[in-house]
């Protein structure tokens, strides 16, 4: 009779059968990914083919968390089982024929906490493939069990190979990889760069050295962008597995990685537990959904160690392709650490770019090729000043509040006067001017060569909406520490002495008087840019929302609901808002195709996840009703099972069915979520002052 190795198992949160597995178009568009903590992945398909560059079993973070590389690009396995031979891998080349059909024998699919696991029905034989990371390390586990069967069952595994940046594409004969054999494997050397092992915990290995050519990338062809790629077929590992046996391959950077995949498997469950154990005091009676994406919020958390700071902590901003960016990371820190109780961490990412901070500015982003950061980004150093508010707002850290607050000052100080990009405090109305020709600076930073799609120049709604509430925070903070005012009255174009925080209340006081600049009374909402270099910008888009959701609104109560009404009836979708509403000239519903296609409708009506998290807080703001506003996340709790699995992706088609699109797991959609949700949990059980929730009234 068949055999069981475990008793009943629990199902995983997502959790796919025939239905799906088998559909090749299905199966084919929902990927898994998995992460290590120090910028290395792990991601492919449910169905096991590669349709982009970046999918493969070990995409080391040779720079920690940059220089990502590929390494292991995929196991093809087959099974010999009772006389006859089952590919468990599926392949599409050149042509786009897809050959062996793997996936026709997978009968489910699901994610243990972030570990995708394959279930294969071969005749009487169920086998089960788990792949997963090793925390702070460039290691991947893949292990498979045989769960059921009535006799052994044999494995032959080819192992494919490659070392390119993950941005790249390779071509037979590129590069030079030697294969020897090592203890318990085979080490690869790449001529030129360092070697990598390919070891198991029970197959013999041998090496081969075959150069498989033409895989066909579906994605990246979708893309615009060179759609094949050939890899090396590096070794053969050969098994035999006993009923309730089992069999781990590792791939890594260290020539010594544990090879015990219980034990590894193990102190993974046990990492995401005690994630899931911090956070649940945080989220309350959280739903599975919002746990999985406190799994999901860690694996963009990765260390940057930085000299004097070997702890130091950065946050990617979407997998698979995107390095750190100072914007993001600011807007996600809230969600990714507050929302989660890892209060620890958003200190160190806070000190960490603290030590980056040029002429007043934050690093907009630090490139994947690891060289200097870029500082082309006017709304990243004021998303600083919001998420040490909100840092503090939870925490009480004074500590923190005092090493920082001089960086803040010095901060204000450089936008006053004048800093780079021609960003500057304008004296006239002391709202904030940014821009000039060929540069993009804020989130709407879309650029093809020379075009700036959106550049925005001027004074936009989002950014002086930040900067009124950075001058707020400042005057508060310099009360709670006792600190005399760094900004000189006649910097600040005020008059005569005051208390040490007046000169930031009356820079506050100025902006918000003049924020009424801002107000389109023909249209009912504000205007997007105004003094630019075409006068005022009446263009429909979500970023007037800030000067709703943030602590500090500079608009009056009746402008606050029309904003939030605008935006609901002509922005918002099932998965984010609109970047422009849909009567504009320039609208563009659906995001694909080549390059400037794609980045042309980036922000001309692509919806973006991350933007539910403004409305979310605006709406609350407005109409002080979390159930209802809480109820805007549900169509993207869903969205967990359609795109990246487990998280949540950056962006979506405009037009119905609102498609996913770009990154599958994007930080700030997942971030933003997971603090709204906090915030309408919290909104209804803590007392409000006015129309916002009393932490975040006394920041």
């Amino acid at each position: 009779m068949p055999q069981e190795s475990r008793a009943s198992v629990p199902p995983p949160l997502l959790d796919f059968g025939r239905d799906i597995c088998g559909d090749v178009r299905l199966s084919g568009e929902r990927e898994w990914l998995v992460a290590n903590g120090i910028g290395g992945y792990a991601s492919g398909t449910v169905a096991g083919l590669l349709t982009r560059r970046y999918h493969g079993l070990l995409v080391a973070a040779l720079q920690a968390p940059v220089g990502r590389t590929l390494l292991l690009a995929k196991l093809d396995e087959t099974a010999a089982y009772d006389g006859l031979s089952y590919p468990l891998f599926a392949d599409r080349r050149t042509g786009g024929r897809v050959a062996p059909e793997g996936y026709g024998h997978l009968e489910r699919f699901g994610l243990e906490g972030t570990t995708p696991v394959w279930t294969f029905a071969l005749a009487d034989a169920l086998l089960e493939k788990r792949v997963w990371m090793q925390q702070g390390a460039n290691t991947t586990y893949i292990r498979y069990d045989l769960c059921r069967s009535s006799g052994p069952l044999a494995l032959s595994i080819e192992a494919i190979v490659n070392c390119r940046d993950h941005h790249a594409n390779t071509r037979a004969g590129d590069l030079e990889i030697g294969v020897e054999p090592a203890p318990n494997g085979l080490r690869l050397a790449p001529r030129g760069g360092e070697p990598f092992y390919l070891l198991s915990d029970g197959a013999e290995a041998s090496p081969r050295h075959e150069w498989i050519e033409g895989y066909y990338l579906s994605v990246e062809d979708y893309r615009g962008l060179e759609p094949l790629d050939d890899n090396l077929c590096a070794g053969l590992f050969e098994a035999t597995l006993q009923p309730g046996g089992s069999l781990t391959l590792v791939a890594s950077t260290e020539a010594e990685p544990g090879l015990d995949g219980r034990v590894a498997y193990a102190e993974r469950q046990t990492y995401e537990e005690a994630l899931l154990e911090r956070a649940r005091p945080c989220l309350g009676d959280a739903p599975p959904a919002v746990e999985q994406l406190v799994l999901a919020a860690d694996q963009f958390i990765v260390r940057r160690s930085l000299p004097g700071e070997p702890e130091g902590r950065s946050v990617l901003a979407g997998y698979p392709w995107f390095s750190d960016w100072g914007r993001d990371t600011m807007i996600s820190l809230p969600g990714l650490a507050l929302a989660t109780g890892r209060l620890e961490l958003a200190a160190r990412v806070l000190r960490t770019f603290a030590q980056f901070v040029s002429q007043g500015m934050l690093p907009n982003r630090f490139p994947d090729e690891g060289q200097a950061p870029e500082y082309n980004t006017v709304d990243a150093t004021l998303w600083y000043f919001e998420a040490i508010r909100a840092y503090y707002a939870a925490t009480g850290d004074r500590a923190l509040l005092r090493d920082l607050f001089p960086v803040l000052a010095d901060m204000v100080d450089w936008h006053l006067r004048g800093t780079r990009y021609q960003i500057r405090a304008d004296p006239a109305d002391g709202l904030l001017y940014a821009g000039e020709p060929g540069v993009q600076l804020t989130w709407m930073d879309a650029k093809v060569d020379d075009w700036v799609v959106t550049p925005r120049i001027g004074k936009p709604v989002e950014i002086n909406a930040l900067w009124y509430n950075a001058l707020r925070i400042m005057s508060r903070f310099s009360r709670i520490l006792g600190e005399p005012a760094t900004v000189m009255p006649a910097e600040a174009g005020i008059q005569g002495p005051g208390s040490p925080s007046k000169p930031y209340n009356a820079l506050a006081d100025k902006a918000r008087g003049s924020f009424s600049r801002f107000w389109n009374p023909d249209a009912g909402y504000c205007y997007d840019v105004i003094d630019g270099p075409d006068g005022n910008d009446p263009a429909l888009r979500p970023n007037q929302l800030l000067a709703v959701s943030l602590p500090h609104s500079p608009l009056l109560p009746e402008q606050q609901k029309a904003v939030v009404d605008a935006c609901a009836r002509r922005l918002l979708t099932s998965h984010g808002l609109r970047s422009l509403a849909p009567e504009h000239p320039a609208y563009t519903g659906h995001y694909g195709g080549d390059r400037r296609t794609r980045d042309a409708a980036y922000h001309q009506g692509t919806v973006w996840g991350w933007l539910i998290g403004p409305f979310v807080s605006a709406h609350l703001r407005v109409y002080r009703d979390p159930v209802q506003a809480r109820s805007y996340l549900h169509p993207l709790l869903r969205q967990l099972a359609a795109h990246g699995l487990g998280s949540l992706s950056e962006i979506f088609d405009g037009d119905p069915p609102f498609t996913p699109r770009g990154c599958i797991a994007q930080a700030w959609t997942v971030a933003e979520v997971l603090r709204v949700w906090k915030e309408t949990q919290d909104a209804s059980s803590v007392p409000v002052v006015g129309t916002v929730p009393k932490e975040r009234a006394q920041l």
